[in-house]
Parts: C-alpha cells; sequence; structure tokens
C-alpha cells in the first residue's frame, strides 16, 4: 500500500439532478483526485470533517483509495461478506456468459451460508432462493429486504484468522446433508472462494489472499469418461433415428446431426441453412460458427432463455468445419423439402412461436423414440439414455474407424487430451484379441 501525506480537501459541490440533489465530499491525494457522493449536505460535511481532522493529525493517506488508513482499516473490519460477494458478482457479471454468471451464484450461496454468524429468521430453503437471486444483477431483491443477511455475514477481513477459513473450507465441501459434495462442485467452489479473496485483495479488505497460507487437500478435476455401455452402435442409432421419425419428424435432422456429425445440442439447435454446404448426394460439409446454450432467461442480458455466442472451446468468431456424410446430406435435405426454415433461417424451431428449439421439446421426443425403438428391458439401460450420448456414439465410431486424433478433435471440438481421456473406455483397442491370447494362454496351448 502506498501513502502519502500530501492532501488536499476542497468545499462540498452540490448537484441539483431532475429528481434528487447529490452533495460530492472533494479531496486529492498525492494529485490524485476523489469525491464521494452524499444525499444530504449534513453527511458530505461530516466526512470532509473526517477527512480533515486525519489531515491535521498527522495520518497518512492511502494514494489507491484515497481516504487515511485509519478509515482504511475500520472499511476492512466491517465490511459483511454479503455486502462484498454482491460487489464480487457486479465486477465479474459484464464479461460472464450466462452459465458462468449462474456457476458463480450457486458457489456463493453456500459460501454465504457458512459465513453466518447467527441463523436467518427464514427458513435455509428461502435463505438460499433468497441469496441465489441476490446474486444475480437482474433479480436483485431491494437492499431492505437483505439487510437482515448483511447484518448476520462476518466480516471479510474475518477470512485471514486461520480457523475461520478452516471452518469455511471444511463447511463448503460438504451438501446440505453433511456428506461430502462431488469433486468437481468442491473444485468450483474453492476456485470461486479464491478468485473472490483476490478480488478482497484488490479492493484493500484483505492485505493478502489468506488461501495461499492455509494447507488444504487438493481436488482435482473429475475425469468424466463416456459410460460405454450408453454408446450406440451404428445399428441402434439408426434404430432410433427411424422411432424419431414416427414421434416427431420435424427433429430426425436434430438428431441426425448429433449422431452422424457430433454436433452439440446447442450447436444443431442454432444450426442455419447458410451453415451447410450440401451437394445433390454424396459427401458435404458444415461450418460451425457459433452454438446458443440454453439456460434460464434471468441469466442473461436479454433476458431470454439462450443467447447466441461463439464455439466452445473456441475464440470469439473462430468456428470448424465438420464433415457431413452422404447419409446426413440426404436427412437435411429431406428436412430443407418438408419443414423448411425458421424466419433467419435456422433448421429447429419451436412448434409454436417459431422461436428456439427447446431443450424440454427435444428431450421429450427422445423418451418417446426410446421406449418406441427399444423393449422395456432396454429401455431401463443406459444406453443412449440422453440425445447427448448420440455425439458420443459418433466420437467413439470415428476413432474405431481408424480417424486419427488430431482430425476427430478438430470435428467435434475437442482438444486431443480431453478427447482421449473422455473416449478412452470407448475405443476398442483389441480388447477382444487380447481376451483371445488369454483364453488360448489358459487352455494349455
Amino acid at each position: 500500500m502506498t501513502t502519502s501525506f500530501d492532501v488536499r480537501v476542497w468545499n462540498i459541490s452540490t448537484y441539483k439532478g431532475t429528481r434528487k440533489t447529490t452533495y460530492y465530499a472533494r479531496w486529492a491525494v498525492a494529485g490524485n483526485r476523489f469525491k464521494k457522493p452524499f444525499s444530504t449536505k449534513k453527511l458530505a460535511e461530516s466526512f470532509r470533517s473526517k477527512l480533515l481532522a486525519a489531515a491535521r493529525e498527522g495520518v497518512a493517506f492511502d494514494v489507491e483509495s484515497g481516504v487515511p488508513v485509519t478509515m482504511l482499516q475500520t472499511t476492512k473490519s466491517k465490511t459483511p461478506w454479503f455486502d462484498f460477494a454482491c460487489a464480487y458478482v457486479d465486477m465479474k457479471w459484464p464479461d460472464a456468459s450466462p452459465g458462468h454468471r449462474r456457476a458463480i451464484a450457486d458457489a456463493l450461496v453456500p459460501i454465504t451460508v457458512a459465513l453466518l454468524q447467527k441463523s436467518s429468521a427464514t427458513d435455509a430453503k428461502t435463505l438460499r432462493k433468497t441469496l441465489r437471486q441476490a446474486f444475480n444483477v437482474n433479480t436483485r431483491p431491494p437492499a431492505a429486504e437483505t439487510r437482515s443477511i448483511a447484518r448476520a455475514s462476518r466480516a471479510v477481513s474475518d477470512l485471514a484468522k486461520p480457523d475461520t477459513l478452516r471452518g469455511l473450507l471444511s463447511a463448503i465441501d460438504k451438501k446440505l446433508d453433511g456428506t461430502r459434495a462431488a469433486q468437481d462442485t468442491i473444485r468450483l467452489r474453492r476456485i470461486t472462494l479464491g478468485n473472490a479473496l483476490d478480488f478482497a485483495v484488490e479492493r484493500k479488505l484483505l492485505d493478502q489472499n489468506p488461501l495461499r497460507d492455509v494447507k488444504v487437500t487438493k481436488v482435482k478435476a473429475a475425469i468424466h469418461e463416456v459410460d460405454r455401455r450408453a454408446v450406440a452402435n451404428p445399428m441402434q442409432a439408426r434404430t432410433l433415428l427411424s422411432a424419431v421419425e414416427e414421434v416427431d419428424q420435424r427433429l430426425v435432422a436434430f438428431f441426425g446431426l448429433m449422431y452422424f456429425a457430433a454436433l452439440r445440442p446447442e450447436e444443431a439447435a442454432n444450426l442455419g441453412k447458410a451453415n451447410l454446404a450440401l451437394p445433390p448426394e454424396g459427401w458435404g460439409e458444415i461450418h460451425l460458427e457459433s452454438a446458443a446454450p440454453e439456460i434460464g432467461a434471468e441469466w442473461t442480458d436479454s433476458r431470454a432463455r439462450s443467447e447466441t455466442r461463439g464455439l466452445k472451446h473456441r475464440q470469439p468468431g473462430t468456428g470448424r468445419i465438420v464433415p457431413c456424410s452422404a447419409e446426413l446430406t440426404a436427412i437435411l435435405h429431406t428436412h430443407l423439402d418438408t419443414q423448411g426454415t425458421a424466419a433467419d433461417g435456422r433448421l429447429f424451431r419451436g412448434a409454436r412461436d417459431g422461436g428456439r428449439l427447446s431443450s424440454t421439446v427435444y428431450g421429450r421426443a427422445w423418451a418417446r423414440a426410446r421406449e418406441v425403438a427399444f423393449t422395456p428391458e432396454v429401455a431401463r439401460t443406459p444406453l443412449a439414455k440422453r440425445p447427448y450420448d448420440l455425439r458420443h456414439a459418433a466420437v467413439s465410431t470415428w476413432l474405431n474407424a481408424g480417424v486419427e486424433a488430431t482430425r476427430v478433435a478438430e470435428w467435434a471440438g475437442h482438444s486431443v487430451a480431453v478427447l482421449l481421456r473422455v473416449y478412452a473406455k470407448c475405443l476398442d483397442g483389441g480388447e477382444q484379441a487380447a481376451r483371445a491370447k488369454v483364453q488360448q494362454a489358459m487352455s494349455g496351448f
């Protein structure tokens, strides 16, 4: 922290707006000018008097924030975690995707609950709902409704105490029932906490990030490998697509894109006719440029349930080209001939309003198609349980066909490392040949 005794304090300035009058305390530290707004002249004069008194008594002023170090220490000791967490959300919100915004709120809720010094008057469910609304710029309740939460919150400065921080880390590692949370959940909560504490250092509420001084067991990202039992073989996949045709012809091409081209649902839902380079028959190309992940409208700037964004794992404006097999080319031509496109050229649209294709709509259609295609016994297995399993089936088929991993990764929009890790169990890799060798050895010949 850089301090200075070079302080100048000016008279209160007044700004008369159309609705209210604002009074500004104005001062400078080492040539850096500052001003702070107040709703009444009396409050502004009181703050100005504190600045003058500190300057006369020889108190050093912080050059960055402009306040006396004694006042800065008071701010450190009194800032409630809840108020600080709301400020952290406000800082992250403009540059975060809707999904990232929701993930930050999901992590901040248990962190904040653990930092309440006394139980709230409301029940735990209502408290968590209120916190989730508060950690959303679009739905934040008025300050009067959350004042009791702020009063019950521990100060941010308390986290500099090792015992307090260890207690918090122990609390956020658990679910509501007291059992240990999933590995990825713990990791994301700790990452959010660490980033928030870095922001607290930036705001001069902490001298340093205390997480760096507390030794805890590291939580690595869980490796989510594809369940081989969920991957449909070519015959099973085509049987399912035939069943989709019986259930809802509008969605055959949608699921076909996921199986034959390994598109993610949000990529297929946002695909337009302009993205297709299709010959009358044979292999074509799909030029992907964007996706529209579906998320709650309260997390988006447009207040729509999905917003068009760049492709996953790609820099904004960077697309990728996916080959379109002859079979998929025929399916897409049929779709264009029979279903047409939305007004903006999208291949798929909502049945009622022509808007975005909802995950609820294609999810229900897929569930019905499985019931049509499979016996009750097979339907109860993980086989192609989710539409996303069609993408897994496509990538697995490409790998087992001998296509080099770098090319498959490019087509699917993965890194090679993630591709091989996620699909490790779906690769044949000579499993049957290895078992035959073992059998031969055990037979004694």
